[in-house]
């Protein structure tokens, strides 16, 4: 496997792309029964959900979503649950098919209520307010729903994404469901998947309604991260191989005070399979050797810059702000070498246009990691406007640079110059730690080192990083005091049990 790994993996669409693709499926003759594949498949999750429960409260809004919701409550009745819908909308505004399964449901003998019902205790409730079309924040007797709702200790199955998610950004628009769970539709939204869609989603199950998505390859579609990137990145080893088959890794940083950031991208690339490591500091009395790792090599700042030729360079973690740093920085950016930026040589380029030009100029590939709030700085915006759409602002910054990024953070989306992108799911809160990003900047590293491609290293030292971080938690038995020390002896373990799976 190659790039060509990439394409195959799950699509991921923003609001546009599926308002595209159902107005091709829609010019079928005759036109596929979406809502009524909807509802089915969401009236068969919950009543898995429901259980040994009998009684649905389902919560109908304005749209084709609240059509979907009664679906659900009309295949749920014919099943013999107890339904009860309340309906927030007006009936005469119901577009053709929401009106039309509203119609169904009242054949069946179901009724609406505009009230919400006293003494609500369902088993299950099935959130059918808002759809991937809501832009505006929610208030009034809307917001009243969403917060009854949250207040109950039912479980909560949202229909495409959880009532108040932005369906691209994962933003909360004023407020949101928290579902137990999500039955989305024909594709995966981002918004499920990044900032604070995986505090709201749930679990998530995709119901693709037999529609075909694959003549539908433009920027408004993305990709979701697996294993595949890993295995597609590195192959498993020959046996006729040695250190200089896999690579050298030079990294700059280690500024006085700092110098454990560098180390910790030093042992990640070398724990990471690349064949050498070495490590530059900028503080003149950082150690000469690492005790705890004394296949690294330390060497000073003005040694490294002068290698030869590693076969990638990284600058950042630890760097500093320094005049020093900034000249390191500059020279790094002008060898013709594959680059890894990270930490503070991002801000030292958001802080100078000449060290931004000059990333923007090379003609080598260059790969960023930044962070919101470093991403705000490159970009010139406040960080809520970077995390207002995370999509949006990767794509932006990987095409303000010439580069190859990842906006870090949760949902981390994976940006090429070429306008694709890739969305990110493994990883946890524990992760949320000193040190971490020094050491997914040093997987990258060793990842292309190995020969991987910029992109494939990308993804797949991103999602490595965010599998160990799993590992750790399972391990640990929850999130708490998870350390980017630890992080890489387990993206070690990860990467072998992939690779080299037992059998």
């Amino acid at each position: 496997m190659s790039e060509d790994a990439l394409s195959r993996l799950r699509p991921v669409c923003l609001t546009a792309a599926i308002r595209a693709i159902e107005r091709d499926a829609f010019a079928q003759i005759p036109p596929p029964p979406l809502m009524e594949r909807a509802g089915l498949a969401a009236a068969e999750m919950a009543r898995e959900l429901l259980g040994d429960g009998r009684r649905a409260l389902v919560v109908a809004g304005p749209g084709n979503n609240g059509g979907d919701a009664f679906v659900v409550a009309r295949r749920l009745k014919s099943w013999w649950f107890d339904v009860e819908v309340v309906f927030t909308g007006r009936e005469d505004k119901l577009g053709t098919d929401a009106g039309a399964a509203l119609a169904a449901w009242r054949e069946t003998g179901g009724s609406t209520t505009t009230e919400w019902p006293d003494n609500a205790r369902p088993d299950l409730v099935v959130d059918g307010l808002f759809g991937i079309g809501l832009e505006r924040d929610v208030r009034g007797i809307e917001a009243d729903r969403i917060a009854r709702i949250n207040a109950l200790p039912s479980r909560v199955l949202a229909l495409d994404i959880p009532s108040g998610l932005h369906a691209d950004s994962g933003r909360v628009l004023g407020s949101a469901i928290r579902a137990t769970a999500t039955a989305t539709f024909i594709a995966l939204k981002p918004g499920l998947l990044t900032l604070q869609g995986p505090d709201h989603a749930g679990r998530i199950q995709v119901f693709d309604l037999a529609v075909d998505t694959s003549g539908h390859s433009d920027a408004s579609i993305g990709r979701v991260l697996d294993a595949v990137v890993i295995h597609a990145a590195l192959p498993p080893r020959a046996a006729h191989s040695h250190k200089g088959s896999y690579g050298d890794v030079a990294i700059l940083g280690g500024a006085t005070g700092m110098t454990g950031a560098a180390l910790l991208a030093g042992r990640a690339a070398l724990l990471l399979g690349a064949g050498r490591t070495f490590v530059g500091f900028l503080d003149p009395g950082a150690p000469t050797v690492d005790i705890l790792q004394p296949e690294l090599m330390l060497r000073t700042a003005v040694e490294l810059i002068a290698m030869a030729s590693p076969s990638v360079l990284v600058a950042g973690p630890g760097l500093g702000r320094s005049e020093p740093a900034r000249n390191v920085l500059a020279q790094a950016i002008a060898r013709v070498l594959p680059l890894v930026l990270d930490a503070d040589a991002l801000n030292l380029i958001a802080s100078e246009s000449g060290l931004a030009a000059a990333v923007a100029r090379r003609n080598v590939p260059t790969v960023m990691t930044p962070h919101p709030a470093e991403a705000g700085r490159l970009l010139g915006v406040a960080t809520v406007e970077i995390q207002r759409d995370r999509v949006a602002s990767a794509r932006h910054l990987a095409e303000r640079f010439n580069a190859f990024v990842v906006l870090k953070g949760a949902g981390s989306i994976c940006a090429a110059p070429s306008g694709e992108w890739f969305v990110n799911t493994s990883g946890n809160a524990g992760m949320a730690s000193a040190g971490m990003g020094d050491v997914l900047t040093g997987i990258v590293a060793a990842f292309i080192a190995q020969g991987a491609s910029p992109m494939l290293a990308l993804a797949a030292g991103v999602h490595l990083h965010g599998l160990a971080g799993d590992r750790l938690r399972a391990a640990h038995g929850g999130p708490v005091g998870m350390t980017a020390s630890e992080i890489v002896a387990a993206a070690r373990a990860v990467l072998n049990e992939t690779i080299y799976p037992a059998g």
